[in-house]
């Protein structure tokens, strides 16, 4: 194998050095062609074929050129026919050349990153490269060799290049037919119907091209449905799922007077509403006071006990929710225009969903379906678990019985927000998770800051512990403990007995309901989609938690935007969803905000930046109000001020970190942060504080010396 990858290599070697050693390229000049076809037009369709055939298959950068060439020289007919079978086989020599040469060491070495791509072009190889060779923008050369490192058989490539690169061979042999007729240099000569044609044919074709494969992908993808299909549509818009993603998706609809149904089998709101954001906010509220409360003496304040009713903390939670809920209610979004339906919805077609309801099964139908069932928590198979009465972020909500000891399982976000509310109101909190560190999203220095403050707040952190067991002792003689064992890093094994267990380990996407058509899934379990928010099935969109890659509110509320306008308004024009520029927040007691790349991203991508930081201990509001702790960390462009990412960790960092967002989104350097007035004293100051740490470490020394020149040659 070795050897004849070697000889090959040889032969392309050889093969470019004559063609260019000797310039073979003189013998393929327009006049020396034309002159060639007069004399003897067979032997100048060989030696222009089998030139062609080498130009492709070396991939050497002429074959756009040879193909107007050969409208020029042998006109529409002949010149379609002769680039049309030397290009395939030219292409063809090209792909096998790259899946000698390089297929078995890109396969080894890079394959688990192909694995994806591999299994994509075994299903539906033939029509991914038909529709990359009616694109004429991508480089032919480009797919050649990328095509030859898949699975995908060299027959197939060749008869799907053939009808694939025919169109645009077409348009471009066409273009330099008409070229080879103008006679004179005139405008008379030059302005022609034909020629201009041509090349409005060549602009538009893209277009053209891009109109006719999204016509193509939509009409194949519902083909086995259309004896399913409606003569009319009961709605413009179904959407499956009243969280976030839901609630923005039929509020548009409504905004721009379609018709469109709400259908929602649990509560109006979704998780954030009754599950999540909401009622652990209300919760970290609680704790938060609590806290203040035993650091009065900080203050002047004479101590209190500040004694905790649970109960009572438990009960507040749930007023927080209900004073929130008539935001999300049916009867605000009945009066906005929606039609709410509450049921279990299935989806039978690509325009049909079944809801099953008390008062029986109903089918409705609408022109686009949008899917935002969300997530719920996900419980791992341990052993023992079942039996433990565990309590998820869901099921949370219910305590009213203040637990003794309570054992967290993972240190995410949600983990962690929740492990130091529990421990502040007097809980003994053990946070578990088999990672090394907690915020395993975050950097090293922001969790180790948070974990630093969670020892203050009594917490026991164990890190790198992998949960392997769980027992109940539940006979009427025990006691009824409850034990985790868990087996550390070092392969040793310790049991954290605990009254209640969180299990905060990640979010499961809602998808199995959607089995019944072929709607792609990722290997995240997530349901797959294109930029357009569109799934396998071109009627159906889907936004929020069901699709990622981000499971937070304000992520399902910006996709659904996407899906709604896609779905409504895709036949005129569709918009691409916008991830450049995304928030997020952790609340725990200091915030952790982030928006962009963190140092932790920046070295996996390779990517060179300066890292200015400021301390807000330094900062006049944040010791004023006794919150002296925490910093702000910029990632900026190497020797540039164009902010790539930042992160903050202190008090109100969610609200800090909007100026960061602001400054991302619309190209906002650090030399204008800290160009702009910030009112003092606020917290918001931080912010330009640190664009002033950065200009002092990128100040212009040279240009300064000479300032200092000139105001010592002004005092004299």
């Amino acid at each position: 194998m070795k050897s004849r990858k070697l000889w090959l290599i040889v032969v392309i070697a050889a093969l470019v050095g004559v063609f260019y050693g000797l310039d073979l390229s003189q013998y393929l000049s327009l006049e020396r062609l034309q002159t060639l076809v007069a004399d003897n037009p067979v032997q100048a369709g060989v030696i222009y074929f089998s030139a062609y055939v080498l130009i492709t298959a070396l991939s050497l950068p002429a074959a756009a050129l040879m193909t107007l060439m050969g409208g020029a020289v042998f006109g529409l007919g002949w010149g379609v026919l002769l680039v049309s079978f030397a290009s395939s086989l030219g292409a063809t020599l090209a792909f096998l050349i790259s899946r000698t040469l390089l297929r078995d060491w890109v396969q080894q070495r890079f394959g688990r990153y192909l694995e994806t791509i591999n299994r994509g072009v075994e299903k539906d190889g033939a029509s991914y490269l038909f529709s990359l060779r009616l694109i004429p923008v991508i480089p032919f050369f480009a797919i050649n060799a990328v095509f030859g490192l898949t699975p995908i058989r060299a027959w197939t490539f060749y008869w799907v290049s053939q009808l694939g690169m025919l169109p645009a061979t077409f348009v471009y042999v066409n273009a330099g037919a008409e070229l080879g007729a103008v006679e004179e240099l005139s405008a008379a000569g030059i302005l022609t119907p034909g020629l201009i044609g041509a090349f409005v044919l060549l602009a538009i074709f893209p277009y053209i091209v891009k109109a006719f494969m999204g016509a193509w992908q939509r009409r194949r993808a519902l083909a086995p449905y259309r004896a399913q299909k409606p003569k009319q549509f009961d709605n413009n818009l179904l959407v499956v799922g009243a969280g976030s993603g839901g609630l923005v998706s039929a509020y548009i609809a409504a905004a721009v007077k379609a018709k469109v149904t709400l259908i929602e089998r649990h509560q109006m709101g979704g998780d954030c509403l009754n599950t999540g954001c909401v009622p652990s906010k209300a919760l970290i509220r609680s704790a938060h006071v609590k806290k203040t409360l035993a650091r009065a003496a900080e203050f002047g304040i004479q101590p209190v006990s500040g004694e905790v009713n649970f109960p009572a903390v438990m009960e507040r939670v749930q007023g927080v929710v209900d004073a929130i809920e008539p935001h999300d209610s049916v009867e605000r979004y009945t009066e906005l225009g929606v039609n709410c339906v509450q049921g279990e919805a299935r989806i039978v077609s690509p325009w049909e969903v079944e809801v099953t309801s008390e008062a029986g099964v109903q089918r409705m139908t609408a022109k686009n379906i949008v899917i935002a069932s969300g997530a719920r928590p996900f419980v791992p198979s341990i052993p023992g678990i079942e039996d433990t009465g565990y309590l998820t972020s869901d099921s949370l909500w219910q305590l009213r019985e203040q637990p003794e000891r309570l054992m967290v399982m993972g240190a995410g976000p949600i983990g962690c927000e929740l492990a130091q509310a529990f421990a502040r109101l007097g809980v003994k909190v053990t946070l578990v998770d088999m990672a090394p560190r907690i915020l395993p999203r975050e950097d090293e220095d922001v969790a180790s800051y948070v974990a630093e403050c969670f020892a203050e707040d009594g917490i026991e952190v164990l890190v790198h512990h992998k949960t392997v067991a769980f027992t109940c002792d539940n006979a009427p003689e025990g006691n009824g403990q409850k034990l985790a064992q868990l087996e550390t890093a070092s392969g040793g094994v310790i049991d954290v007995a605990f009254d209640q267990l969180l299990v905060a380990v990640g979010r499961k996407a809602n998808s199995e309901q959607f089995s019944d058509l072929p709607l792609g899934l990722t290997p995240q379990g997530t349901l797959q989609v294109d930029e357009y928010m569109r799934t396998d099935i071109p009627s159906i969109y889907a936004c929020g938690d069901i699709v990622g890659p981000y499971q937070f509110t304000h992520m399902a509320a910006h996709q659904a935007w996407y899906a709604a306008v896609n779905a409504l308004f895709g036949k005129l024009r569709k918009f691409k969803v916008d991830y450049r520029v995304v928030p997020w927040a952790t609340f725990t007691d200091p915030e952790v905000a982030r928006v962009g790349l963190n140092e932790m991203d920046a070295q996996e991508q390779h990517i060179e930046v300066d890292v200015t930081r400021y301390g807000i201990d330094d900062l006049d509001r944040a010791i004023a109000d006794g919150e002296a702790r925490g910093f702000v960390k910029v990632l900026t462009r190497k020797g540039s001020d164009k902010v790539l990412g930042v992160t903050i960790v202190g008090y109100h960092a969610s609200d800090l970190i909007s100026e960061w967002v602001l400054a991302m989104k619309h190209g906002i350097g650090l030399n204008k942060i800290l160009g702009t007035i910030h009112i003092y004293p606020t917290m918001a100051e931080a912010n330009k504080y640190t664009a002033g740490v950065w200009k002092q470490a990128n100040k212009p020394e040279g240009v300064l010396r000479w300032v200092e020149k000139f105001h010592r040659w002004n005092r004299n």
